[in-house]
């Protein structure tokens, strides 16, 4: 039986970003979990990551990304491709299942564990079971209405979950705080 846990999504927007997921953690066929809290703020606020896969292999990653953060002051950019490297060539990092979706009020990036790092043309980025559903919408919604980043995440993470079997529970969602001049 595998678990299926993860739909989260980031949007960059004017200047602006959100992150939004659901809580449902379903093993096989079997929902264990309706509240796991997929999401977490980075470098003050500035920086909102999400991820999915294993739990505990992603807590190692959103910990290493944090790292790099402070290192690089802040640049999601140079920290990801800094994470990616490590993440690539280190024997013990290099086993650990999970991806990793990162947003600041100018990026937005998935970070693998293949060296990938890949950033949005459009400013949205998703992982999880129920992402292809997620991204669909959010794109939808930017496109055709006039709605910010927050309202278009959670409403994105709302219609993977109808269609997704993997997404539901407690959606959750954060905002990034402005950078402090």
């Amino acid at each position: 039986m595998k678990f299926r846990s993860t739909t989260v999504i980031g949007i960059v927007k004017d200047g602006k970003a959100a992150m939004a997921a659901d809580g449902q953690v379903t093993l096989g066929d079997t929902i264990m979990k309706m509240s796991a809290k997929k999401l977490r703020k980075l470098c003050g606020g500035t920086v909102l990551v999400g991820f999915s896969g294993a739990g505990a292999d992603a807590f190692t990653l959103v910990e290493r990304l944090e790292e790099k953060l402070e290192a690089f002051r802040g640049n999601l950019p140079r920290a990801a491709v800094a994470l990616a490297k490590e993440w690539r060539s280190d024997k013990y990092l290099r086993e650990l299942n999970a991806m990793l979706a990162a947003v600041d009020n100018t990026h937005a990036l998935i970070i693998s564990g293949s060296g990938e790092v890949v950033e949005s043309p459009d400013g949205i980025v998703s992982v999880g079971s129920g992402s292809p559903y997620a991204i669909s919408a959010a794109r939808a919604l930017m496109k055709h209405t006039r709605m910010g980043p927050l309202k278009v995440a959670k409403e994105s993470i709302s219609i993977a979950s109808d269609i997704c079997i993997y997404t539901g529970g407690e959606l959750q969602w954060e905002e990034v705080c402005e950078q402090q001049k």
